[in-house]
């Protein structure tokens, strides 16, 4: 479609056409279907007519019955499906908008062939891949094919963009296979590789049997380290696009990442459990805590440190590095969530900061903004309250409201307290504190003697933030940075080698586990089995 024009879907059977296929998104993708949302409202249409389109085909192939039976019916929908793409119109009432998207965007047919051959053949005989590289073959003929049909409809025309959307679908279909392992299983249906499970010591029907808790535990590992190299291999397709489309690239990516980590806290369980989608009836899913053994530490704070040594390693720009950063920090508030960890600050400007080159401070806030935009809605549909904390009177008019109103529009959540310090520095906050109660001196409101921990606690930016009980700063450095000198006063301190875009839930569960394993004093004796001799309460524990 060149130019980009606006679609005019004026033939009320072809614009129904339309509308039953992203109804087919949103019954059975409802993940892909809200991520949808954020592209451009004249191309979302065309995606759902692909999706639309391949997950019905999928159905098709996938109906109970004999084999033969099965054949014939995909035989029969692959002829039509070639038929009405050479004629360039369909009668079909959900092809009809899949023939119409290929015909205006000028699809490559040979894409929709490789699709529609590889379903042919996982219909006959669902797939028993021996290898990686024969599991890869199918990802990419079904959902690799897939991926690709849509980027003339993203404007990734950039060389090696298509390569990467189709090496992003075959992501998107690792993550159905780990959600859909346990119906799978029952069907006798497995798709991971049998030298990966002969390696393990495991048969198919070994993953459907309890016991085998290391062996399971070891294959899940081989294939979320075969899943972690795809992903960050495709990730760099989201800044291969016009700016307009990213918002949905992101999505993706991060959807993939999020369900990555819940099979990170599953491992060996997701046989029998599966993964459930990100979300459900057209909202996002509040997954409860995971139960686990050990104390949680009630307030975590982070040190995201490492984004542009990340980038540099990779031979990126340094605007890539922040926007991996930007993601790992949506990880990050899953983690905490899924953890039971109760308030979770993240240090994301600080006013050293400021003496930044002008285009790297513009790329940052770029980053921040767009990360408020994608994200409002995500943080508020799981119950997360933000709360800003740092300087109001610098930052851009746009920024500082975006972060007002995201501040607004979270207060009565409970699930997560979020505190995002930006433009903060801890010495500051700490003068301003001095300089309000020395107000208040000279005013005879308070006398100086009287003055005490709590009265200088309620001047800070964020009166009645709890004390940090476990700080983390990535990257490998050893230092806290003028990073909330007041609450950490007692806080264990986790220093992780890597950079911030390659910290994940894994990362943070073993930075918990290690605070788990510490003896908090508080400058008194051992606590005994009641709790910390200090009468404060218990770090709150995952139901």
């Amino acid at each position: 479609m060149p130019g980009n024009e606006t679609p005019l879907i004026h033939p009320p059977e072809l614009r129904a056409s339309y509308e039953a296929c992203a109804a087919e998104t949103e019954r059975f993708l409802t993940p892909m279907s809200r991520a949808i949302t954020l592209l451009p409202a004249a191309i979302r249409p065309h995606v759902h007519a692909v999706i639309g389109f391949t997950v019905r085909s999928d159905h098709i192939a996938d109906r109970r019955g004999t084999k033969e039976g099965r054949e014939r019916r995909f035989a029969r929908w692959r002829s039509a499906t070639l038929r009405d793409l050479g004629a360039g119109h369909s009668r079909h009432p959900l092809r009809r908008a899949f023939v119409d998207t290929v015909a205006r965007w000028e699809i490559d047919h040979a894409l929709v062939e490789e699709f529609l051959d590889t379903m042919r053949a996982d219909c006959a005989v669902p797939p028993a891949p021996e290898t990686f590289a024969d599991l890869r073959r199918v990802l990419r003929g079904i959902s690799g094919t897939t991926s690709e049909m849509c980027a003339p409809l993203l404007g990734a025309a950039a060389p090696g963009a298509p390569a990467l959307l189709s090496l992003l679908g075959e992501v998107c279909h690792l993550v159905d296979i780990f959600e859909d392992l346990p119906a799978d299983l029952a069907a006798g249906r497995c798709y991971l590789p049998r030298a990966d499970l002969r390696h393990a010591g495991l048969t198919p029907d070994d993953l459907r049997r309890p016991g085998r808790r290391e062996e399971r535990d070891a294959l899940v590992e081989v294939q979320l380290g075969r899943w972690r190299d795809l992903l960050e291999r495709a990730a760099p397709v989201t800044g291969m696009v016009d700016i307009e489309y990213q918002p949905f690239l992101h999505a993706v990516v991060l959807g993939a990442q999020l369900q990555f980590d819940e099979v990170v806290l599953r491992r060996g369980r997701v046989f029998a459990d599966g993964v459930d989608p990100l979300a459900e009836r057209g909202a996002v899913r509040r997954r409860p805590p995971w139960r686990h053994a050990g104390p949680v530490p009630g307030h975590v704070a982070v040190i995201m440190d490492g984004n542009r040594r990340w980038a540099v390693r990779r031979g990126l720009p340094t605007a890539r590095g922040h926007q991996a950063g930007e993601s790992a920090a949506m990880r990050l508030v899953n983690g905490a969530l899924r953890l039971g960890i109760r308030n979770l600050s993240i240090y994301a400007f600080s006013t050293e900061n400021w003496d930044r080159s002008r285009d790297e401070l513009a790329t940052l806030f770029d980053t921040m903004a767009d990360g408020i935009a994608r994200g409002t809605e995500w943080l508020h549909g799981l119950g997360v309250r933000v709360r800003w904390c740092g300087r109001r009177d610098r930052l851009d008019p746009s920024l500082a409201s975006a972060l007002a109103l995201l501040e607004s529009m979270t207060s009565n959540n409970d699930a997560l307290t979020l505190t995002v310090c930006v433009d903060y520095g801890g010495r500051e906050e700490l003068v301003r504190a001095a300089q309000a109660l020395a107000a208040e001196a000279v005013a005879g409101t308070i006398r100086p003697e009287d003055i005490g921990a709590a009265d200088l606690a309620r001047h800070l930016y964020v009166p009645g933030l709890p004390d940090v009980d476990l700080l983390i700063r990535t990257s490998g450095e050893q230092r806290i940075s003028n990073f909330l000198p007041w609450h950490l006063a007692y806080a264990e301190l986790v220093f992780d080698p890597a950079p911030w875009p390659d910290f994940g839930l894994a990362q943070l569960r073993e930075a918990v586990a290690v605070y788990a394993g510490r003896q908090r004093r508080f400058g008194g004796t051992l606590p005994g089995p009641a709790g910390p001799a200090d009468g404060r309460e218990e770090p709150a524990r995952t139901s």
